[in-house]
């Protein structure tokens, strides 16, 4: 394996180890333990393990570190840590280097599973919580403090799509030794360069672009190595979380076609908006990719110009009119993932941020007839037609 290598490589070679029998598509080690030469053997793995050594599946796993070695290497990390879902990564990234006194600042626009993480579990065992606007940096600057030890935030959030200045808030918590933890998903590993650009910890769901056909649970956090093998590890092996080997084989697989996908994806994303704006039926159309975006700017840096594989649609006639839409669609599934083959359409004040109160939804801009709209792979002519089509009937 080369550092120099590009992305595109990296993702079809990374971290590849090779059994005996020396065979091309990487083997699953489908094993939830592993035999000792010797009582002597044992004991010595016990105490410390080699980089090439195992102990159990809960701690690790050849196929589970190829992927892991992988991830991390397109990402620019120096490790990772694999995880049984999104959300057990996000959970993980945070609770493992947190205890009661702890002070963490987060931006506020976020999923309703790490809302959840921040305002319920971590409070609920003593860290103080302060939530910011994410595109406000007088905010965050007036929210960290000396004693601040970590900042999070989804880097593109969900679903309203707001972008938030990773160097910018590295920046900040840096100045006061804060660990900077970023759930990167709708960014993706393709367009991603957040640890070159300042954060200390990415976190993915590997449920979504990775493995991107729909197949598969899986999460993952990358960063230095001192932190996944001193503070992540130590707290995973212990509270299980563990990422299958057959899962890890799955997001293996799917990270050698993902910037082929992610971009064909993101491609069609922008056609689809620029086609979209302006709308009769329309309140909003919201995508980082179009020019009347609010962090438009910051996107050409941040992303390199590239908008994401997900728009969000506010229909006029709130959630009657949004059901509408969505009940005409023919191509697109109604479904709460993302990042997949087929483009998939959800209704997030009833679905994804549903146990958010009525105020919260408002202050977030989630609108009652809001779409977020993953953009698959199909023919985007196909696909535009259809939405318009369902623009029309929600409408009627």
């Amino acid at each position: 394996m080369s550092e120099s290598w590009n992305k595109r490589t990296q993702a079809v070679h990374g971290g590849t180890r090779r059994s005996q029998y020396n065979e091309v598509s990487e083997a699953i080690f489908l094993t939830q333990g592993f035999v000792y030469d010797t009582a002597e053997q044992a004991e010595a793995r016990f105490i410390e393990t080699g980089p090439d050594e195992f102990i159990y599946a809960r701690y690790g796993n050849p196929t589970v570190s190829m992927f892991e070695q992988r991830i991390a290497a397109l990402e620019g990390g120096e490790d990772a840590f694999a995880t049984a879902s999104g959300m057990a990564a996000v959970n993980a990234a945070l609770t493992s280097m947190l205890q009661a006194g702890d002070h963490v600042v987060s931006a506020k626009a976020l999923f309703g599973s790490c809302l959840y993480i921040l305002e319920n579990v971590l409070t609920r065992f003593g860290v103080e919580v302060t939530f910011v606007d994410g595109t406000d940096l007088d905010a965050w600057e007036a929210a960290i403090r000396p004693d601040t030890k970590a900042v999070f935030f989804e880097s593109m959030s969900n679903p309203t799509l707001e972008v938030i200045d990773i160097s910018a808030v590295s920046l900040l918590a840096h100045a006061v030794g804060a660990t900077v933890i970023v759930d990167n998903v709708f960014s993706t590993p393709v367009f991603s360069r957040a640890i070159a650009q300042g954060a200390d910890v990415v976190v993915y769901s590997a449920t979504k672009h990775i493995d991107g056909q729909g197949r598969a649970l899986g999460g993952v956090i990358i960063g230095t190595k001192e932190f996944i093998r001193g503070t992540v590890e130590p707290y995973m092996k212990h509270t299980g979380g563990a990422l299958s080997p057959f899962n890890a084989w799955i997001m293996l697989k799917g990270l050698e076609t993902m910037a082929l996908r992610v971009n064909a994806q993101a491609e069609t994303a922008q056609r689809v908006a620029e086609a979209l704006e302006g709308h009769p039926a329309l309140e909003r159309t919201l995508y980082p990719g179009l020019k009347s975006h609010a962090q438009n700017d910051l996107i050409q840096t941040q992303l390199g110009g590239k908008g994401g594989t997900v728009l969000s649609l506010d229909i006029k006639g709130g959630k009657e009119a949004a059901f509408s839409f969505l009940n005409t669609l023919t191509i697109p599934v109604i479904s709460n993932n993302l990042g997949d083959a087929k483009s998939i359409a959800t209704h997030p004040a009833t679905t994804t941020h549903q146990r958010l109160s009525d105020d919260q939804k408002v202050e977030l801009g989630i609108a009652p007839g809001l779409i977020r709209f993953s953009v698959g792979l199909e023919d985007a002519h196909d696909l535009l037609a259809d939405i318009k089509r369902a623009l029309d009937v929600s409408q009627q």
